[in-house]
């Protein structure tokens, strides 16, 4: 998943937004009859950079909603947000999941499917144009759509490593 060095944030004091983007209802059989589950997919975010993603499985569907958000708060990470909208193009891929992000212009609103639209406006992400491709899988979307935001590097760290002048990130 991610690496242990990255841009994790800690749920501390954060004024966090839950949505839930899928409730699935998991059916057992067994010799007593049948046995129902559910399973919750939530994010959480401030909207101001911070998202993260939860699973939580429970026999009630507000508990699974509870676990999930829980879970969420355990994975957040810090996404390089910066006039609302992400620094540049990126792609990644989870399973079948392949989500592709683009920055976009200020004024564009949030072009996404839905369990990408979750995460991005959760985010904080408020002009960004993003195409799912491959698989439709809310799990797996929402995955690569958080793989794709933890992947994000701020201008300033790529001018660092390339050892080019500031003055030149911010003017030219």
């Amino acid at each position: 998943m991610l690496k242990a060095n990255d841009n994790r944030v800690k749920a501390g004091d954060l004024e966090l937004k839950e949505k839930v983007v899928s409730i699935n209802r998991v059916v057992k059989t067994t010799k007593g009859g049948r046995a129902f589950s559910f399973s919750a997919l939530v994010v959480v975010g401030n909207g101001a950079g911070v998202v993260g993603q939860g699973l939580g499985k429970a026999k009630e569907v507000q508990e699974a909603i509870t676990k999930g958000i829980e879970d969420a708060k355990k994975n957040l990470i810090k996404v390089p947000v910066r006039h609302g909208t992400i620094p540049h193009d990126q792609l990644a891929k989870e399973g079948a999941a392949k989500v592709f992000i683009k920055p976009a212009a200020h004024g564009t609103g949030v072009i996404a499917g839905g369990s990408m639209r979750s995460v991005l406006e959760a985010a904080g992400i408020t002009d960004v144009l993003a195409k799912s491709l491959g698989s439709a899988n809310p799990h797996n979307v929402v995955k690569a759509t958080v793989k794709a935001l933890a992947t994000l590097r701020e201008p300033i760290t790529v001018a660092k490593t390339r050892q080019i002048s500031l003055k030149k990130v911010f003017n030219g």
